[in-house]
């Protein structure tokens, strides 16, 4: 190995971060809406809005909202997320972290960007605003 050669290592918390989105990933691929959700706040406080729909407000509705939109592991498609920047604020314990997210379906492949504020809470990272773009 080349001894003038950085490795940078990624900041944990980071990791702690990019880790629920790619246990998000695994459970909505695997068909696994519940499992999804443990990435979000489990809280009335809980924020979602899309370029689709009305805003959703409480993990409830969010839930209801995601098993209507997508009622079958076929209308889940396979979901593929890229991190574009995350950004953390050790003080307020908070995140927000940008990307993409893309569906791969047999009859279609819609994608779009998000934008997500997450909290430390109970030492584990969760969603607490999600909005999602479509295009």
């Amino acid at each position: 190995m080349d001894k003038n050669k950085k490795v940078e290592q990624e900041n944990p918390e980071i990791s702690e971060i990019k880790l629920v989105l790619e246990q998000q990933q695994k459970c909505w691929n695997d068909g696994d809406i519940d499992g999804f959700m443990l990435g979000y706040w489990n809280s009335e406080e809980l924020i979602f809005t899309s370029t689709k729909h009305m805003p959703a407000y409480g993990w409830q509705n969010t839930l209801e909202r995601y098993k209507n939109s997508y009622p079958t592991k076929e209308s889940m498609g396979e979901l593929k997320f890229k991190f574009l920047n995350v950004a953390i604020n050790p003080d307020s314990a908070s995140a927000e972290l940008q990307g993409c997210w893309e569906l791969i379906r047999k009859e279609d492949n819609p994608k779009g960007d998000f934008f997500l504020e997450l909290r430390k809470i109970e030492n584990k990272w969760k969603i607490t605003k999600d909005s999602t773009t479509s295009y």
